[in-house]
């Protein structure tokens, strides 16, 4: 074997300097998913327990966006009424977040749970275009409130 090869290849082995053992491949350390502990001791005080098996959780902000959380840790303490949700938020509008709830619950779904389901987004749709006709359920104010006070001192003054 030529010499200047066999150099070459236990200069790429070596992965620290003269005297350490040699390795083909330097393996990297996976870090530890760990939670902080002030956290971890906060939790324990609120005495919040881990509820498994939750898939997503969505969050719907006054402003009409969703937060989604896919795949999250929640904790809660349900007497004390506090949850702890733990994961990646990923900021949705309303109808990205509802198209992927019902693909989630679409097969849980039975036809007559489907079509209740397409009337309630219908109305809520339309609902939502017509906002802007909100006075239309408010009566128009007839006469004021001094002339209606005025007749009814005028009744008891006539009785």
């Amino acid at each position: 074997m030529n010499p200047e090869k066999l150099a070459k290849l236990q200069s790429q082995v070596r992965t620290g300097g003269k005297g350490t053992p040699r390795r083909k491949v330097k393996k990297p350390t996976k870090p530890v998913a760990k939670e902080d502990p002030k956290i971890a001791s906060t939790l324990k005080q609120l005495n919040v327990q881990p509820i498994p098996d939750i898939e997503a959780i969505s969050m719907f902000k006054e402003d009409g966006k969703v937060i989604g959380f896919t795949a999250p840790r929640l904790s809660a303490n349900i007497h004390a009424n506090t949850f702890v949700v733990a994961g990646k938020p990923e900021e949705k509008s309303p109808e990205q977040a509802l198209s992927e709830m019902l693909s989630r619950m679409g097969g849980s779904l039975g036809p007559d749970s489907l079509s209740q389901l397409a009337r309630l987004t219908e109305g809520f749709q339309g609902g939502a275009s017509g906002a802007g006709d909100v006075d239309d359920d408010i009566p128009d104010l007839v006469a004021s409130g001094e002339d209606v006070a005025d007749s009814k001192t005028d009744l008891n003054a006539a009785d």
